[in-house]
């Protein structure tokens, strides 16, 4: 699997940003300290295990649909960053997916030092990043993390409706029913 930086970006004030894809084997006990911490519980990961997270992104890893990136700063790991096709995913059943569209779910690393604006900059290189072959992110954060939505707004995206995001239970991987808040950023 290659590890390869796919995106680099300099973001003025903030450092430069790299994105990789995850690498299942080598990431998988850094990430599974991040998806088991209790700000984390709306990714959905708590209570697995070291080899569960591996398994996940292994899976994931052999999807056309869905990519998960594991982003740096400085060479520092501080978020990690997934696309999917929406046509590919339960949000579909919620909102008409249009041509171009991607979505995204964020999840940036615990235990970092506040620092003020870190989240809208790295959005920066995220968005350049997503909307490269793209015209519009879709994001789902779960409708009671209130934090979220007002980072989104911040960052530009324009607010849907709330929806019910279906349960998927599937060998791979069971993801619970969710209520969500739809957002909607175009180029």
């Amino acid at each position: 699997m290659t590890t390869a930086a796919v995106h680099v970006q300099t973001v003025e004030g903030f450092g430069t940003v790299t994105v990789r894809p995850v690498d299942p084997d080598g990431d998988a006990p850094l990430l599974h300290g991040w998806v088991n911490e209790e700000r984390a519980r709306f990714w959905g990961m708590a209570g697995t295990t070291v080899e569960q997270v591996r398994e996940i992104y292994a899976h994931l890893d052999s999807l056309t649909t869905h990519h998960g990136y594991l982003v740096s700063r400085d060479g520092e790991p501080v978020a990690l960053f997934q696309t999917y096709d929406p046509e590919a995913d339960r949000v579909s059943e919620c909102y008409e997916v249009l041509p171009g569209d991607i979505g995204v779910h964020l999840l940036v690393a615990p235990g970092l030092a506040p620092e003020p604006g870190f989240t809208g900059l790295l959005l920066v290189a995220l968005v350049d990043f997503t909307l490269t072959d793209r015209t519009r992110i879709v994001v789902d954060p779960d409708a009671a993390n209130e934090k979220a939505l007002a980072r989104l707004v911040r960052a530009g995206f324009e607010l849907g409706p709330e929806v019910v995001l279906p349960e998927v239970d599937l060998p791979e991987v069971f993801i619970p029913e969710k209520r969500a808040r739809l957002g909607f950023l175009s180029r």
